[in-house]
């Protein structure tokens, strides 16, 4: 190792600055080479963006229709609670997508990285065939399992099919980012989601209102422009890979079933996969024991679980910067350069939630009013808010260590830490402090704060252990 890899790179503020410019122009990088902190922000800067850019999506759709009414915004909010699975089936293929595509660019191997992409490819278009053909046609029956109305159904069930029969757009546009991440393009996939972003902010409202010559197709247009935005970034993802502008270039022979890439890349998936599920089942679970106490509390909560996560999208830029580093270092056999890179996206993160968490705590009221929270709902939302950003601190480094264990391929680790932080121990917590103390539907607050700073303490204890640095891809 040369002294300089474990130097920042980056000298004064001019430097730091001029070095996130460049990362959000998508200078190149090599993560498993040159100085650590530089790399990470070349990486870790288009991850916020991108991350940023999903949470765009959902604003902006309901922008516009809301204008529509309060049926057409339900219609939209069963789909989205529905789209959560397919989401996690999205995030969890990425996991193992990501963690063999950059131990195979950090071992140098870019035929290696080009075929498990091809693979994650052919992963996306098989899974979300299943998932059109199976549940697009039951958008009615869907809807009505979820609650909705007749007048919801009448006008959103087109909605929902389209949704539902378009996944692939989502799995793919997801798949492919998570490829070109882990070989370290991460200007790429930022730059396609910002595509993205822009064509659906543009058709929104020229669908949903019959703008122009356009039809008026009210929240169905939403549906069409959503899928159009995305497809096109899918369309220039495929581009890219096939033209093969960076560290990867899927060929033909890419394209073709590799019994061994593919089961290697399912079975880090599968994992993933239900990584992800233990922690938005959980989210159901606190909303169930939220209910206990009135719609004004479940609304606060809810609305303060939107800006958290709002807050918490861009903070997972720097923590898939940080499973890139590791995947690529360890393909390099440079462990040490993978757990020094881990510790210092750690401080950095720290950084950027600790100072939203300040700000969180100071402004909560005016933050809430923000998302039209007013009254009993307000008050809710103010605690949530305040409550659960004092574990911000903690989960700045929980979100970086957890994910760098993912990007090392050790995927089973931080399923078990999920799995005892939130099913095991939040829970349990949130209905002990809210049924059994007087705290009420803060207890369920306090029992996210205190699960985000065991999943730190838990995450940080077994990586110090060094196991994930001799796990094979």
């Amino acid at each position: 190792m040369s002294v300089r890899e474990g130097e920042t790179g980056v000298a004064g503020l001019g430097g730091w600055l001029r070095l996130i410019r460049d990362a959000a122009r998508g200078r190149s990088v090599d993560a498993a080479h040159g100085p650590i902190g530089e790399a990470i922000v070349l990486l870790a800067v288009p991850m916020v963006l991108e991350m940023a850019m999903e949470s765009v999506f959902a604003v902006a759709d309901i922008f516009f229709v809301s204008r529509l009414g309060a049926d057409a915004m339900t219609a939209v909010g069963l789909t989205e609670s529905m789209m959560t699975l397919i989401y996690t089936v999205a995030i969890g293929l990425s996991i193992g997508v990501t963690a063999v595509v950059a131990r195979r660019t950090g071992e140098g191997n870019r035929n290696g990285a080009s075929r498990a992409a091809g693979q994650a490819i052919l992963l996306g278009v098989i899974t979300s065939a299943v998932l059109a053909i199976v549940f697009a046609p039951r958008a009615d029956e869907l809807l009505r399992l979820m609650g909705a109305e007749e007048t919801v159904l009448e006008i959103g069930s087109s909605y929902t099919a389209i949704m539902i029969g378009g996944n692939a757009v989502i799995l793919l546009l997801f798949l492919m980012n998570a490829a070109f991440r882990g070989a370290g393009d991460a200007a790429i996939a930022m730059r396609v989601l910002w595509l993205a972003n822009s064509i659906n902010i543009v058709l929104d409202p020229l669908l949903i209102f019959g703008i122009g010559p356009f039809p008026e197709l009210g929240v169905t247009g939403a549906a069409i422009a959503t899928n159009i935005g995305r497809g096109t970034a899918v369309v220039v993802q495929l581009a890219l890979l096939l033209k093969g502008t960076g560290v990867l270039h899927v060929a033909a022979r890419h394209l073709r079933v590799v019994p061994e890439v593919m089961g290697r890349v399912i079975r880090l998936s599968a994992t993933g996969t239900l990584q992800t599920f233990i922690g938005t089942a959980s989210y159901v679970a606190l909303v169930r024991i939220m209910a206990e106490f009135g719609s004004e509390a479940v609304a606060g909560y809810t609305i303060a679980i939107r800006i958290v996560l709002f807050a918490l999208l861009p903070a997972w830029g720097l923590a898939n910067a940080a499973a890139t580093m590791v995947g690529q270092s360890l393909g390099a056999g440079k462990p040490d350069r993978a757990e020094r890179s881990v510790w210092l996206a750690g401080r950095m993160n720290l950084v950027f939630l600790g100072s939203v968490g300040v700000l969180f705590m100071a402004g909560a009221p005016q933050i809430v009013g923000w998302f039209g929270g007013g009254g009993d709902t307000a008050h809710y939302a103010v605690t949530a808010l305040r409550v659960i950003s004092l574990g911000f601190v903690f989960y700045s480094y929980g979100m970086v260590l957890t994910n760098s264990f993912n990007g090392a391929g050790d995927t089973w680790t931080p399923t078990y830490i999920n799995l005892l932080c939130f099913w095991l121990w939040e829970i349990p917590l949130a209905w002990f402090l809210s049924y059994r103390t007087g705290l009420g539907a803060a207890g369920v607050f306090v029992a996210i704060t205190v699960a985000f700073s065991t999943l730190a303490v838990v995450s940080a204890l077994v990586f110090r252990r060094g196991k994930w640095k001799t796990v094979a891809v």
